[in-house]
């Protein structure tokens, strides 16, 4: 039998997997990609991660080295013209010419640009693919304003590559919401409050009129309600069209608004082509994500090897994403069409969540489900959504914050063998037992035996839930290790250092470890190391060890310059120290704010500033804050029995004497505590770490809450204690949190996964079940009596302060390097401008 020609349109994503899938498959014939870009394939999906500081050559997902080994011809920057079906030839724009037997068409979608006057401007972009990103990096260099014209995903996506290029940005949609497709109303509007916040300016339904030179910046849009939007740049992404061109040409069913018609085994109405991927249409529908364009070329690679039994017939088309650091998720039927739906919605618009479930009328399927804030619940419901798995008796529970009870959800080992776990692969958990079955030992031997996990990545936590449970089933000893350079957990380091006395990471490593060490590993022990000893971090040998904000003591901002944060105990501060704040930033100009902590946040140091800045505050009396470790950060306060008329302790006291007891105290993630003077609650103590709210017998103490990503209210310990008894507790809380979390693992998740929760946790604090209460007394005693500012001690050390200049031999800054203030202080009003505004106000009024 004669070799076949098979010849592939398009090296995308798609095409590429088609390729790779045939090739597997082994059928023996002579594969020709042709692609009209003048690269290899690469990962579309994370093409804003470039702009994040990637290469793009990290996105490759094959070289032309690779095309080789698998003995395809790839041709790469000369575009097909025309399929001449009578000959069965493609020719491409050179005029080179590719005989086929069959012809597989992977051309996908191009980005459609309204027809506005004004769109050809050079200044009208695209974003689409990595030459676009060349254009926009170029463009955006003498701009300052950028605007994305489309609010769906790939417009969310602009946004954040324009804004991680330093650009003032606005989104524009002709929608009355974001994310139209995707997110009901409630998800829309809580994801643009997000995204406002991020300093993202959104406009919605917005037509534009036309294009045309702008006053003070390049372009001016004009909308039809008659207002207008000056911008350097606009970067059009209002969706995506199907590359049909190619089948409308050689008359190909096309549907009637575009996209290739195919059937269950994605051929064309020529028997001989296929197309898979966006250009296709199946059932009317254009499936525009990855997996099922993954699905449709398993289906016409299994077509042309001859394999029966495989058919496409449509693909879930739900998604989990990050869009500008916030995280979003849509399942199903998201907007609730379905008829006799039923809803449950939670929103929380002081962590800007929002939660939508949808459910069958009985209240037992899982229909859709909307999530913009906190995606932690995604896989649980998919799964759910996925294989009809019958919902419990308050589904609501699914979506509403643990408030204390054991977690509602669906564990991986509920799922049946058909559940998906790898969307974008295919992989079931039946395909994950197997290869576990067939001696796969490892999470990295099954990722690399079915590629699990190797696409977009968002069923990584699932996947190693359901391989370290497999295995445990099986009697195999899962690998915990913190790294490859240390065969412990982090607990296990812990307990080392301590026992052993180990006061370097390199004294560490010796005895215990291999290699150099990494990003995982060496942070990990830095934590590990000033918890058990508090030593100085920017002594050596513990410096080289810190990330960007410890080696820096402070926050790095996306800017590139660093906040500052002095600790406010309390939120108690003295007229003097408001002066020196003021004083400061008015000096170094800067942007000023009161934190949700009650302290005053210091924005737009340079990091040759800080050691000037800090001297100022030290001198002032000021500490530092913390802000920039995983350390205690701050003790929140009412104003208690001083003042208030309801406080029957008095928290702001009590709030000091706590902050100056564990400020220092370095853990496994930052620890946030409060104390309310009343059961009114005014310090919010039942959304921290450790709250402590005030009774008229003494304290009630509060753990383990946590007003972040994924908010639980704290868990009532103990009642009406003295405060000679609520002290020793929470020493002995904080010391057996850092002895036993995991790394970066907050006190909530940490209490959640332990066994006997707060039950346990009560017995080991209060009842001393363990006999651990005095050894964990003493640890604490001894982390409180190593105190040092670490910002004073930099200051008083000229070496120190040394590794704060710009340059090795010169105090000069680097004149170079421009930093742009997006947002200004706000000025108050001159005593002539109040004087106006009360004019106006009195004529008004008359």
């Amino acid at each position: 039998m004669s070799k076949r020609e098979i010849v592939v349109v398009g090296n995308g994503m798609v095409g590429h997997h088609f390729v790779n899938t045939l090739v597997e498959a082994a059928t023996g014939d002579r594969i020709t990609i042709l692609g009209g870009e003048p690269r290899p394939a690469y990962d579309r999906v994370h093409l804003s991660d470039v702009f994040a500081g990637r290469s793009p050559e990290d996105l490759a997902l094959a070289t032309r080295d690779t095309y080789k080994e698998w003995g395809v011809e790839a041709v790469f920057g000369d575009p097909v013209a025309a399929i001449e079906r009578d000959k069965k030839e493609v020719v491409t724009e050179g005029g080179r010419r590719f005989a086929y037997d069959k012809l597989v068409l992977a051309t996908g979608s191009y980005p459609f640009v309204p027809p506005v006057p004004g769109h050809e401007h050079e200044r009208c972009l695209t974003y689409r693919t990595i030459d676009d990103l060349g254009e926009i990096r170029a463009k955006a260099k003498d701009s300052k304003i950028g605007v994305v014209v489309g609010g769906g995903l790939l417009g969310l996506e602009c946004a954040n590559a324009l804004q991680n290029l330093g650009l003032q940005t606005h989104v524009v949609e002709f929608a009355p919401g974001l994310m139209g497709v995707q997110l009901d109303d409630g998800g829309s509007a809580m994801l643009r409050r997000k995204i406002e916040e991020l300093g993202v300016n959104v406009h919605t339904g917005k037509n534009t009129q036309r294009i045309v030179d702008g006053d003070d910046c390049a372009l001016r849009m004009e909308f039809a309600d008659e207002s207008v939007l000056e911008t350097d740049m606009i970067v059009f992404s209002a969706g995506i069209r199907p590359w049909d061109q190619l089948a409308r040409d050689c008359e190909l069913a096309v549907g009637e608004r575009g996209g290739i018609v195919v059937d269950t085994k994605c051929k064309t109405s020529d028997s001989d082509i296929y197309a898979v991927g966006e250009c296709a249409l199946f059932g009317g529908r254009i499936f525009g994500l990855v997996a099922p364009g993954y699905r449709m070329a398993e289906t016409a690679a299994a077509s042309v090897a001859g394999t029966d039994g495989v058919l496409f017939q449509g693909a879930d088309m739900s998604t989990k994403l990050k869009l500008l650091g916030v995280d979003v998720g849509s399942i199903g039927d998201a907007h609730g069409r379905t008829p006799g739906a039923m809803s449950f919605v939670f929103s929380d618009q002081r962590e800007n969540i929002y939660k939508r479930l949808v459910t069958s009328g009985d209240g037992k399927s899982l229909l859709g489900a909307v999530l913009v804030g906190d995606c932690g619940e995604y896989d649980t419901l998919l799964q759910y959504h996925l294989n009809d798995i019958e919902l419990p008796a308050d589904p609501q529970a699914l979506i509403l914050p643990n408030v204390g009870g054991a977690p509602v959800g669906l564990g991986v080992a509920a799922l049946p063998a058909t559940a998906t776990i790898c969307s974008c692969h295919n992989v079931s958990k039946g395909d994950i037992v197997g290869v576990i079955d067939a001696g796969c030992c490892s999470l990295g031997e099954v990722k690399a035996e079915t590629k699990a996990s190797t696409g977009c990545g968002g069923c990584a936590a699932m996947l190693k839930n359901l391989v370290d449970d497999e295995l445990a089933a099986r009697g195999v000893a899962v690998d915990k290790s913190i790294c490859e350079h240390f065969a412990f957990t982090r607990q296990d380091l812990y307990n080392i250092v301590r026992v052993e006395n180990i006061r370097s990471f390199d004294a560490l490593l010796d005895k215990h470890g291999k290699g150099m060490g990494c990003d995982i590993c060496k942070p990990a022990v830095a934590s590990i190391l000033a918890s058990c000893w508090n030593d100085y971090v920017l002594e050596q040998p513990h410096a080289p060890l810190q990330d960007t904000n410890d080696r820096f003591l402070a926050n790095l901002q996306k800017d590139g310059t660093y906040s500052v944060v002095p600790r406010v105990p309390g939120g108690e501060i003295t007229p003097d120290k408001l002066i020196a704040l003021g004083y400061v930033a008015k000096k170094y100009d800067l942007y000023t704010k009161i934190t949700g902590g009650q302290r005053v946040d210091l924005f737009g140091a340079r990091m040759e500033q800080l050691p000037d800045i800090w001297g100022e505050l030290i001198q002032a009396g000021f500490e530092t804050g913390h802000a920039y470790g995983k350390a205690l950060r701050t003790v929140k306060s009412c104003v208690g029995s001083t003042w208030c008329r309801y406080g029957v302790q008095d928290s702001v006291g009590m709030a000091i004497l706590l902050e100056e007891r564990y400020k220092g105290l370095r853990s496994p993630h930052k620890l946030k505590m409060a104390v309310s003077g009343c059961t009114r609650e005014c310090a919010e103590a039942q959304g921290k770490d450790v709250g402590v709210i005030a009774t008229e017998k003494g304290w009630n103490l509060y753990v383990c809450g946590n007003g972040g990503m994924k908010p639980r209210h704290a868990d009532l310990f103990a009642t009406d204690l003295d405060d000679e008894t609520l002290i020793r507790y929470i020493d002995r809380f904080f010391m057996f949190y850092c002895r036993t979390a995991d790394r970066l693992q907050r006190t909530s998740v940490w209490m959640e996964n332990m066994e006997g929760g707060l039950e346990y946790l009560q017995q080991v604090i209060i009842e001393d079940s363990l006999g651990l209460g005095a050894e964990l007394e003493a640890q604490m005693a001894a982390v409180i009596g190593a105190y040092q500012c670490e910002w004073k001690t930099t200051v008083e050390d000229p070496e120190k302060v040394a590794q704060f200049k710009f340059f090795v031999n010169a105090d000069a800054t680097d004149e170079n390097v421009v930093f742009v203030r997006e947002r200004k202080q706000v000025r108050p009003a001159t005593e002539e401008e109040r004087a106006a505004m009360s004019a106006d106000i009195l004529a008004t009024a008359s």
